[in-house]
């Protein structure tokens, strides 16, 4: 871990920063952001038709006020900035030629890069703007201060993950390429703390110790012939020493599991990292975690944690050989099964699944990926219109693959899958998830309105057919996005949802809480100018006989103030219990957990 002072989010590039041509060119003229230089584009507002794409006239907030640190700084065994930025010293002679040689190839390919515009999917000036920017880390701040009440039954800590870039980008940039930083809100007796730390990666501690991006961004760079020249340059900062990437190449951005008395923190290009939550709500990085070397590839990030028997069950996709899938699970102690090879045709990508008490529901959706496209100038994450989109159900506790069972469903992409479960009267498996069209308009730019529909889907493993239908009526259709069901109910038939009100895209207006069974729709609106993220349920006590019987925890901004809180919500009323006003701005980030004090307390 970086020390426990606020440090800078971005760090000048030790070769000129790279303002890009957006999609289209017209007179421009500069923000001061720190140290950063920020591009701010005057054009007439353009009509958002794609995923994660805001209007590219910048729009920075307004700087949070600073509060004093309430605690004296931790000290890690991470060395500090100043420290690490030292190692280029010890670079031998040829070392030091061969980073010149290779900063300057660098140089005239962002030089030959800045004469072509950016998608928007790739544009940091429109990924990264507003509160999608990223901040400082922060050090605890205690006795926040709180509007209404904080239930009793809170005692621990929320945390939630998301992009935040350490430097300021020298290429394109999607918003998911950002390094992962965890928000943490921790709960104590009525009061709350907040602390923001950057995940202590391979990829960021070497980065931070060059001062610059070196690493390839997967999603906003790995685009055509550039794409393949910043794979080779990486590749030969690799062979001379200047890099290392055989200690992950991950940003661990995305989910978070709290299992094996672990919090863990992933992202699907690199094994989880091991986060540890201190006595007063700090963050520290304890390293990748390989579960004692079991885990030998990459995992998703968003494993299944049973609810009823503690074991954590995943994925592993390969983009570049086969077996392009693997599936495993790990007992409560941390012990792997062994790799269950997955047949699939060609490399797909696999962001979620499902679990059901006796079955692992696997998507092979239409979203894959090409490599060969990068030779032909394009993006190597393509919609494949012609590849019939399917699941398979696989026992728990199969040792093979042999039994799957693979049944059709046509046109159907869920980048997140909410819950599933079996309907043995009917020999169905049902699946509830959000059925996103174009499929790959997070990636590529489209010309579509992106839609979001909860459904349902019904897998029949006797007849091999499948059903799909929208949960929510014509009438309250509303994009879902980025939520949960009860998770103590995780693979077992579950009547609410709570899910993220994904409008205008991306932003977040509210949250909704779905009757599954009826399509009954209830919305929590934070009001004008206030945007958040995935809500989070929070059951009162294990013994709770109600499902909602509960709050919700969301993080909002303010836009107009550039103010962030976390909103308590009780989920059975959607009638706000307390607010507590965070010290600093939350940027909008991906997915969360909660930990109870009594399960930090057995922290490995």
């Amino acid at each position: 871990m970086a020390s426990a002072t606020s440090t800078s989010s971005w760090v000048k590039p030790q070769i000129p920063p790279l303002h890009l041509p957006s999609s289209s060119s017209s007179p421009s003229s500069f923000i001061d952001f720190g140290s950063v230089s920020v591009k701010r584009t005057n054009r007439k507002p353009n009509h958002i038709r794609c995923s994660l794409q805001t209007p590219s006239i910048i729009r920075l907030p307004k700087q949070s006020p600073s509060y004093p640190p309430s605690t004296p700084p931790i000290t890690t065994t991470t060395p500090s900035p100043s420290k690490e930025k030292s190692s280029t010293q010890k670079w031998n002679l040829v070392q030091r030629a061969a980073a010149a040689a290779l900063d300057a190839l660098e140089s005239a390919l962002i030089s030959k890069e800045r004469q072509h515009p950016l998608p928007k999917t790739a544009d940091p000036n429109v990924q990264i703007t507003g509160n999608f920017a990223p901040v400082a880390e922060q050090p605890v701040q205690s006795s926040l201060p709180v509007t209404g009440r904080i239930p009793d039954c809170i005692q621990g800590v929320y945390v939630r993950n998301g992009a935040n870039p350490l430097h300021e980008p020298i290429a394109g940039h999607h918003f998911f390429d950002g390094d992962g930083m965890i928000h943490a809100i921790k709960f104590e007796n009525g009061s709350a703390s907040y602390a923001c730390r950057f995940t202590e990666t391979n990829r960021l501690v070497q980065e931070r110790q060059l001062g610059r991006p070196v690493f390839p961004k997967a999603i906003g760079e790995l685009h055509g012939h550039f794409g393949i020249a910043r794979l080779l340059l990486f590749h030969a900062r690799g062979l001379f020493g200047l890099v290392n990437s055989g200690a992950g190449i991950g940003v661990a951005n995305a989910g978070v599991v709290y299992f094996n008395d672990r919090l863990l923190a992933m992202s699907e290009d690199d094994v989880p990292y091991h986060v540890r939550v201190t006595d007063d709500g700090d963050l520290e990085t304890g390293g990748r975690f390989d579960f004692s070397g079991q885990l030998k590839s990459t995992m998703i990030a968003h494993p299944k944690l049973d609810p009823v028997s503690g074991e954590l069950f995943a994925l592993s996709y390969d983009v570049v050989q086969k077996p392009y899938l693997r599936y495993f699970k790990f007992s409560p102690d941390g012990t792997k099964s062994p790799d269950v090879e997955i047949p699939l045709a060609q490399a797909t990508m696999m962001h979620d699944f499902a679990i059901t008490e006796r079955f692992v529901v696997i998507p092979d959706q239409q979203v894959v990926f090409k490599l060969a496209e990068l030779l032909r100038g394009g993006s190597p994450v393509i919609y494949d219109k012609k590849k019939m989109a399917r699941f398979g159900v696989l026992d728990k506790y199969a040792k093979d693959s042999e039994n799957i069972k693979w049944v059709e469903v046509p046109d159907c992409f869920c980048f997140h899958l909410w819950n599933a479960w079996e309907e043995p009267e009917s020999d169905e498996v049902v699946i509830i998830g959000s059925c996103m069209t174009p499929p790959d308009s997070i990636f590529n730019e489209c010309d579509i309105g992106l839609e979001s529909v909860l459904s349902e889907i019904r897998l029949n493993l006797k007849t091999g057919k499948s059903t799909r239908k929208p949960i929510l009526s014509g009438s309250d259709q509303v994009n879902l996005e980025a939520g949960m069901v009860n998770r103590n109910m995780l693979g077992r038939k579950t009547r609410f949802a709570y899910l993220a009100i994904a409008e205008p895209w991306p932003k977040v207006s509210g949250f909704a809480k779905v009757d599954l069974f009826s399509g009954q729709v209830r919305k929590y609106i934070y009001g004008a100018k206030k945007y958040g993220g995935e809500p989070l349920f929070l059951q009162r006590s294990p013994s709770s006989e109600k499902e909602d019987e509960g709050y919700i925890l969301t993080l909002v901004h303010d836009e107009e103030t550039s103010k962030s809180t976390l909103e308590i919500v009780n989920a059975e009323s959607l009638c706000l219990e307390a607010s507590i006003k965070l010290p600093s701005r939350v940027p909008y980030g991906f997915h969360g957990t909660f930990i109870s004090a009594k399960d930090l307390e057995k922290q490995a």
